[in-house]
């Protein structure tokens, strides 16, 4: 592998925003679509629409617990004068309806079974004496305990209309109907539509396989007790959240130390499991920050990888940038900054959309709105960078949280948006309107 330096275009000149984000989302691609069992498909988006096989439900069923009968016996009935039918068997979910109900006739029917023939309504069992001669009764006994009762007489003290607590054929999802588009992420509510309809498997894009790892030797995992100037690894662990959270499978791996053939060794040894690897530190200028050797052979392309490039970007917090493709199967690679907020603003701006891209997701960035701006003075961001501000936002305000140090980690941990202040923006007065990214 060759050790040449990244194209001097990007080394050299100020990529903005939108440009470097444009080139990332123009390299990732959507992941190939696959066959999965419901349980492990959940949190993927679905390639294909679904159509509806059978209705939903298949059969007209009972709603609630009572009797099935015909709407004429029960009609004017009253505790005063009840209707007395004669009850002609039971019938529980998961059983033929085989039993028909003549006039005069009621049978036993649970929540869920089907409507015997002959039956046109429901009756609720609080609207009957439960077969026990002894008025209003709250639920019926279990017919383990009393076999009786489904024979015999039940008392009817309230009239019900046609077709009364009762779940009609296709009252959900007709046979035919279109159950779910293509392109809807699938949670519980959609792997239960599936299974009601008969669905085993589906067809979806995978969750992309995210590798995170923090780069620094100052950096001690939590738990363990800091040595004299070393800082605790929060990195990894909100950067492995944060691509969770954007719907992808996170693996996190320890720090790594300042040493380029470490860092190199182990990028490559985590290729086998990632669709997507995420460094942070390491991107800037300083004699430490190896990140940019240690890929600079990773990406070889003589080797298959595509190369990393090392920018600088017109923003703050996270100037400076890192991405391309490394081994042989040109994984996407994207090298974050080292300071706590910018990691986190570079991985919301960059790292989040190309891994909802993977995904196969048409809307891939955070929503935006405009917000009033509420401050105890104005707000200062440099000439020619765009500057994203941790806030608080509701009700059509936002307000700054903590100062515009990239290091503020515990002022993150309040905010649930981001101020953005434009390039050509140096000054903005309380009460102006902003750009406001939200985040939760």
């Amino acid at each position: 592998m060759s050790t040449a330096a990244p194209r001097a275009t990007g080394q050299d000149r100020l990529w903005s925003v939108d440009e470097h984000l444009d080139d990332v989302l123009a390299t990732v691609r959507p992941l190939e679509p696959i066959e999965l069992q419901l349980p492990d498909a959940q949190g993927c988006v679905l390639v294909d629409d679904v159509t509806v096989p059978v209705s939903l439900p298949p059969f007209d069923n009972s709603s609630m617990d009572g009797y099935a009968v015909r709407v004429a016996d029960v009609e004017g009935a009253s505790e005063e004068f009840p209707a007395v039918l004669e009850v002609v068997g039971d019938i529980a979910a998961g059983q033929p309806g085989l039993l028909h109900v003549g006039p005069g006739q009621a049978a036993r029917i649970m929540t869920g079974a089907p409507l015997p023939h002959g039956a046109e309504t429901v009756v609720p069992v609080e609207w009957t004496d439960g077969g026990l001669g002894e008025g209003p009764v709250d639920s019926m006994r279990a017919r383990a305990l009393a076999p009786e009762q489904a024979e015999g007489h039940v008392r009817v003290y309230r009239p019900a209309g046609t077709r009364a607590h009762v779940r009609a054929k296709g009252s959900d999802a007709k046979a035919g109907d279109r159950a779910l588009d293509a392109g809807t992420v699938l949670g519980p509510a959609q792997i239960a539509l599936l299974a009601a309809i008969g669905r085993g498997t589906v067809r979806v894009r995978p969750r992309p396989r995210v590798v995170v790892m923090s780069t620094g030797s100052e950096l001690v995992q939590p738990g363990e007790e800091l040595g004299k100037g070393q800082i605790y690894d929060s990195n990894s662990f909100a950067l492995t959240a944060a691509a969770r959270d954007a719907g992808a499978i996170a693996y996190r791996v320890g720090a790594v130390a300042d040493d380029a053939e470490t860092l190199r060794s182990t990028i490559e040894d985590q290729l086998v499991r990632a669709d997507l690897v995420v460094t942070t530190g390491g991107v800037s200028v300083g004699a430490y920050d190896v990140v940019k050797e240690a890929l600079s052979y990773v990406g070889d392309e003589d080797q298959g990888g595509g190369g990393v490039e090392f920018r600088r970007l017109a923003m703050q917090p996270g100037k400076p940038q890192g991405f391309g493709a490394i081994g042989p199967d040109h994984i996407p690679l994207l090298a974050l900054p080292g300071n706590p907020v910018s990691s986190y603003v570079s991985f919301e701006l960059f790292v989040r959309p190309a891994i909802r891209t993977m995904m196969g997701l048409k809307d891939v960035h955070r929503p935006t709105t405009r917000a009033k701006l509420v401050a105890d003075e104005a707000l200062t961001s440099p000439r020619g960078r765009r500057q994203f501000l941790r806030a608080t936002h509701a009700e059509g305000t936002v307000r700054p949280v903590g100062g515009a140090g990239s290091h503020l980690v515990a002022a993150l941990a309040h905010a649930d948006a981001l101020i953005v202040v434009p390039e050509g923006v140096e000054s903005v007065e309380p009460g102006a309107e902003v750009e406001v990214v939200l985040l939760g």
